[in-house]
């Protein structure tokens, strides 16, 4: 497939995992539109994503059709200094128009690394000229662009690839978060897909956690 039939593919595909997701209950998704890794591809290709996300964002302030079904208030992370200013007015337009929403999330990461949002959390702390002592691993999370969001539940990472590349790698941490690795490329990453690794995911969460009560009830009674 061509580099522009790709990217565009990947945004529509986009679109109908997250209506699965919101037609599911999920009340918080994020994608990794653009990492700042990416800025080192050619030059024609940074500038075709550039071009690709002003006009899917621009479709999303003219209608807004999918964020006022589901109710969906739009933040973007990131390092919005990177961005060319028409893109970063597009983005925050997007942001604007759906402030008030309430039913879910959608963050965007765009343009974003986990180093680099580490990064910018250590700066925004050491800017509140916290005493050293008080930094706590507590701090940094409210302090990351997901500060104030839910814990991290899922993480999917398409085209059987074995890495994270830099995507919420201080979120994934955490021992109730699952990451499920597909094999499938992104363009090609079905609602049907979206809804078998949701139900794979509820099914793990349900059963082992009902297996784990078990052997907690167990241990208690031994204690008894």
């Amino acid at each position: 497939m061509e580099m522009k039939e790709g990217h565009s593919a990947g945004f529509e595909s986009l679109a109908k995992a997250l209506e699965t997701c919101y037609d599911c209950g999920v009340e918080v998704a994020t994608v990794f539109a653009f990492s700042i890794e990416n800025f080192n591809r050619s030059r024609y290709e940074v500038e075709w994503l550039m071009e690709l996300g002003k006009s899917k964002f621009r479709q999303v302030v003219g209608n807004g059709e999918l964020c006022e079904k589901y109710g969906i208030k739009i933040r973007v992370l990131g390092n919005l200094d990177l961005l060319p200013s028409d893109l970063k007015k597009v983005l925050l337009d997007a942001e604007e128009l759906t402030k008030n929403n309430t039913r879910a999330v959608l963050n965007v990461c765009w343009p974003y690394t986990s180093r680099d949002d580490m990064t910018h959390a250590v700066r925004k702390i050491v800017s509140k000229r916290y005493e050293a002592d008080s930094i706590t691993e507590d701090l940094i999370s409210k302090n990351l662009y997901t500060g104030g969001l839910p814990k991290l539940d899922l993480l999917i990472r398409t085209s059987a690839v074995y890495r994270l590349s830099d995507f919420m790698l201080w979120e994934c941490v955490d021992p109730d978060c699952d990451i499920e690795i597909v094999s499938v490329l992104w363009p090609a990453f079905s609602a049907t897909r979206m809804v078998w690794v949701l139900l794979k995911w509820g099914f793990g969460r349900t059963y082992y956690g009902r297996r784990m009560a078990k052997v907690l009830n167990i241990e208690h009674a031994k204690d008894e």
